[in-house]
C-alpha cells in the first residue's frame, strides 16, 4: 500500500520550469532585438496574452491535481473506517501495520500535491 511520490510529478515540475525559463530567455532576446515600434507593441501584446493563457493553464492543472488528490485521500479514508471496529485488545497486529501504511499513503498523496503545486 505504501506509495512514494512518483517521479512523473517531479519531471512535470522540471519541464514546466524549463518551459518558463525558455520563454524568459526568449523575452530577453526579443527585448534586445531593437524591433520597430508597431511590431514591438504587437509582439509585447502577444507575449502578454500567452503569459496569461499559460498562467490559466497551470492553474487548471493545479486544480485538477488537487481534485485527484482529494479523491485518492477519500478512497484511503474509506479503508480507515476499520479503526472504528478495532478495540484496544485487538490481537491481529497486522491491522496496525495496515493502518500505518494507509496514513503513509495519505502523507505521500499530500506530498505529491505539494510537489506539483510548487513545480
Amino acid at each position: 500500500m505504501k506509495q512514494n511520490v512518483p517521479s512523473s510529478s517531479i519531471d512535470d515540475g522540471v519541464r514546466r520550469f524549463a518551459d518558463m525559463a525558455f520563454f524568459g530567455r526568449l523575452a530577453i532576446l526579443i527585448n534586445d532585438a531593437q524591433l520597430d515600434c508597431e511590431c514591438r507593441s504587437r509582439l509585447d501584446e502577444t507575449l502578454a496574452r500567452f503569459t496569461a493563457l499559460e498562467i490559466r493553464r497551470i492553474a487548471r492543472e493545479h486544480l485538477a491535481n488537487a481534485r485527484g488528490q482529494r479523491e485518492r485521500i477519500k478512497a484511503i479514508l474509506f479503508f480507515l473506517q476499520d479503526l472504528d471496529e478495532m478495540g484496544a485488545t485487538e490481537r491481529d497486529r497486522s491491522l496496525y501495520l495496515d493502518i500505518s501504511l494507509l496514513f503513509d499513503d495519505i502523507a505521500n498523496t499530500a506530498k505529491e500535491g505539494i510537489a506539483r503545486r510548487s513545480g
